[in-house]
C-alpha cells in the first residue's frame, strides 16, 4: 500500500507560508552529489596543454576553413608563407595559399591529434588577413592566447565622426592604445573597420568593453583610469572579496550644447505633383513665334538686340563719367590723421582762397594786379587821394 503524506489542516498556521513569521528558503542543492572539481584549490580558468595520449585514434572527418585577404597583403603573405606552413605542419595541419582567388585555407589531416587546433589555425589565417605580422599571429597557436576581431564599422553612422573616434582610440603617437595594451596584457591592432585583439579571456573582455564604449562617445581615458585603479586594488589581498565600486570613479555624461548650423534649411511643402520640366530652346521659340521665322530674319533680330543693348550700356557709362565732372560736386572729404580731422579742399575752395573770399573776405573794389605790385595798401590810398583832388578841381572850375 502506498502511504499518502499527512494532509495539513486549514487552521494550522504553519501550513500557510505568508502567515508564518519566518519563511525558510528552498535548498536547490539538496539532491546534488559532490563532484570531484568542487574544490577551492583547483584553478578552473587554468588551461592545460594538450597531450597526444589524450586521443587514441585519428579524426574521422576532415574540417577546413578559408578566408579572403586584401590585394595589398599578397606580397607579404607570399614571403612569410614558408614560415606559416612549417609552424602548422608541426601541429599536423595543412594550409594552402591561393593567389588567384586571394584566399587562404587550412584543413585537418589524418595525423591531426588535437581536435581544437583547427580552430586555432582558423584564427591564424583570420589575423593574417587583418594585417597582423606573421610572428605575432603565430602566437595564437598557443593554448594561453585567444583572439577577438571587433567590428567597429557599424557602430557610428557618420564617417567623419567614426574617423575622429578611431583616432581617439589610438591616441597621440599611439599612446592611448599602448596604455590599453599594458593594462589588459593584449596585443591590439586598429585596421580599417575592425580592431584585432590577442590575449587572455579576461584581457579580451576588458579591451572589447573599452573599444566599444569609445565608439559610443565615452573617452578611453576614463576606462583606462578605472582599469589602473582595479590593477592596484587587485594587489591588496584584503580587498579580494570586497565590492570595488566605491573605489572606482563614476563619470556622468554632460549635455554639451552643439553649435547651430549657419545655414538653416526650411522644408518645402510636400506636393504629390512633380515639378514642371524646363523648357528647351525650341519650346521657347515656339512660344514667341520665332521658330516660324526665316534664319536671316532671326539673325537680323539678334543683331538688332545686340546693338540696342550696347547703346543702352554706353549711355549708362556716359552718365557715370559725367557725374565725376559735375559742377555741383564739391570734393570735400574728411580724413583723420591721428586725432586731428583734416578737410581735403576741393577746386572751388582753392579758387575762393585765391580771390580772397575766405579768411577775412577783404573787398577789393576796382583793384588790379598793378595796384598790388606798386605798393600794396599805400599805393591804393595815394590813388584815392589823387582822385579826390581831381574831383575838387573840377568842381571849382564849374563854380567859376
Amino acid at each position: 500500500m502506498s502511504s499518502s503524506p499527512p494532509s495539513s489542516s486549514p487552521n494550522d498556521p504553519t501550513s500557510d507560508p505568508k502567515s508564518s513569521p519566518t519563511v525558510t528558503k528552498k535548498n536547490h542543492n539538496k539532491y546534488r552529489k559532490p563532484k570531484p572539481w568542487d574544490n577551492d584549490t583547483i584553478d578552473h580558468w587554468k588551461q592545460e596543454a594538450w597531450k597526444p595520449e589524450y586521443m587514441n585514434g585519428s579524426l574521422l572527418e576532415e574540417s577546413s576553413f578559408a578566408t579572403l585577404f586584401p590585394k595589398y597583403r599578397e606580397t607579404y603573405l607570399r614571403q612569410t608563407w614558408p614560415l606559416i606552413t612549417r609552424s602548422l605542419d608541426s601541429h599536423k595541419i595543412s594550409c594552402t595559399l591561393d593567389l588567384l582567388e586571394g584566399s587562404m585555407s587550412v584543413s585537418t589531416t589524418r595525423g591531426t591529434v588535437d581536435p581544437y587546433i583547427i580552430l586555432k589555425a582558423r584564427d591564424l589565417i583570420k589575423l593574417l588577413a587583418r594585417s597582423i605580422p606573421a610572428e605575432q599571429a603565430l602566437k595564437i597557436l598557443n593554448d594561453d592566447l585567444q583572439c577577438d576581431v571587433i567590428k567597429i564599422g557599424g557602430l557610428v553612422r557618420n564617417k567623419e565622426r567614426f574617423v575622429k573616434r578611431r583616432q581617439r582610440l589610438v591616441g597621440p603617437d599611439g599612446a592611448t592604445l599602448k596604455a590599453l595594451e599594458l593594462l589588459t596584457n593584449c596585443y591590439i591592432l586598429v585596421q580599417g573597420n575592425t580592431v584585432a585583439v590577442m590575449g587572455g579571456y579576461k584581457g579580451l573582455k576588458e579591451a572589447r568593453n573599452v573599444i566599444v564604449e569609445c565608439f559610443k562617445n565615452v573617452h578611453p581615458v576614463y576606462n583606462i583610469k578605472r582599469l589602473m585603479i582595479k590593477r592596484e586594488l587587485a594587489k591588496d589581498s584584503k580587498l579580494a572579496n570586497v565590492d570595488w565600486e566605491r573605489f572606482l570613479p563614476s563619470f556622468t555624461k554632460k549635455n554639451v550644447q552643439t553649435k547651430k548650423p549657419k545655414k538653416v534649411t526650411t522644408k518645402k511643402e510636400y506636393t504629390p505633383f512633380p515639378p514642371a520640366p524646363t523648357k528647351s530652346k525650341i519650346d521657347i521659340q515656339l512660344d514667341t513665334g520665332e521658330y516660324f521665322v526665316n534664319e536671316r530674319e532671326r539673325e537680323a533680330s539678334k543683331k538688332r538686340e545686340k546693338v540696342l543693348k550696347a547703346s543702352k550700356n554706353a549711355g549708362e557709362k556716359r552718365k557715370e563719367n559725367e557725374k565725376v565732372y559735375d559742377k555741383s560736386f564739391k570734393g570735400v572729404e574728411k580724413e583723420t590723421v591721428g586725432d586731428v580731422e583734416r578737410e581735403e579742399e576741393g577746386v572751388s575752395d582753392l579758387l575762393d582762397k585765391v580771390n580772397g573770399k575766405l579768411g577775412k573776405k577783404r573787398k577789393m573794389e576796382g583793384e588790379g594786379v598793378g595796384d598790388f605790385i606798386e605798393g600794396g595798401e599805400e599805393g591804393v590810398r595815394k590813388k584815392k587821394k589823387e582822385k579826390k583832388e581831381k574831383k575838387e578841381k573840377k568842381e571849382k572850375k564849374e563854380k567859376k
